[in-house]
């Protein structure tokens, strides 16, 4: 099959056994979909971060490309530079370069303050050996002070060397394409790939949203509301809403998919089968 746009599919690293055997399996549906990369989240603790390796190892041990996520906050150059050659030894030739979250009771911030500076410093370690993704944020980072200061500070992820982008999920199409806009105005002209959430439970949606600072528009969240605990209804409503998305961001000319697969199959599937992605 020949992929009309490419896809690629975020997991996290499985926290026992069981969901590692589970995550296999999740991942040989999704493969069928030939995505471009698997891309595991980055656990910033000891065991955490283990998983995160083993996840990414298997990945590609079975053939597939993978793209560990790597943040930079609470560790050391020292830390990250050994993480880059482990991946290069490897063989892993991409990575998403993210500042990260500081894990709770860590006092010290990290040599590497900001994505920029980890962008930056891969760079300096491994030349064009990585091709290097970052995070993008359409309606915003929830942190950043103004709109303004958010676009420069993915202006300087982008001069510091970045390849490409993948954004926080969203479901208003024109907070994507303004963002492109506004991204093109600055010189940015590297690929912006969608994130995209399938919905699957609304009540998880909203927590993650309401954390992560993405909209749920208030005509969707009223319709999600309405059905209750009715899991069919909200399920069918939410491959409406994503399917719909994901077509008009294709015709929009987006350069991508990015699906943030919660670990499991059956959600993106369906989303890709709608889309004729699928073999």
């Amino acid at each position: 099959m020949t992929q009309p746009s490419p896809i690629s599919i975020e997991f996290f690293p499985p926290q026992t056994a069981e969901g590692a055997e589970k995550l296999r399996a999740v991942r040989q549906k999704l493969a069928a979909l030939e995505p471009e990369f698997f891309s595991v989240t980055y656990g910033a603790g000891g065991t955490t971060q283990e998983r995160t390796f083993e996840t990414v190892f298997e990945i590609q041990r079975e053939g597939h490309q993978a793209a560990p996520h790597l943040s930079c906050i609470g560790s050391t150059r020292e830390h990250i530079r050994e993480i880059l050659q482990r991946y290069q030894a490897a063989g892993i030739r991409r990575i998403v370069a993210l500042r990260g979250d500081l894990p709770s009771g860590v006092g010290f911030a990290g040599e590497l303050r900001y994505a920029n500076d980890l962008v930056e410093f891969i760079r300096a370690e491994t030349g064009s050996h990585f091709h290097i993704e970052v995070a993008a944020y359409p309606e915003y980072h929830p942190q950043a002070k103004t709109p303004r200061d958010d676009l420069l500070a993915f202006k300087r992820k982008v001069d510091a060397g970045a390849d490409s982008a993948i954004t926080q999920y969203f479901y208003n199409l024109d907070a994507y394409l303004h963002f492109r806009d506004e991204c093109e105005a600055l010189g940015i002209t590297i690929p912006i790939v969608p994130g995209i959430m399938p919905i699957v439970s609304f009540s998880k949606l909203a927590r993650f949203s309401d954390a992560c600072g993405a909209e749920i528009p208030r005509w969707m969240r009223r319709k999600f509301e309405a059905y209750g605990d009715d899991t069919d209804s909200i399920k069918a409503f939410g491959l409406d809403v994503v399917s719909e998305l994901c077509a008009k961001l294709l015709a929009a000319g987006a350069p991508g998919l990015h699906f943030y697969s919660m670990n499991q199959a059956a959600p993106t599937l369906a989303v890709c089968e709608r889309l004729g992605l699928t073999a």
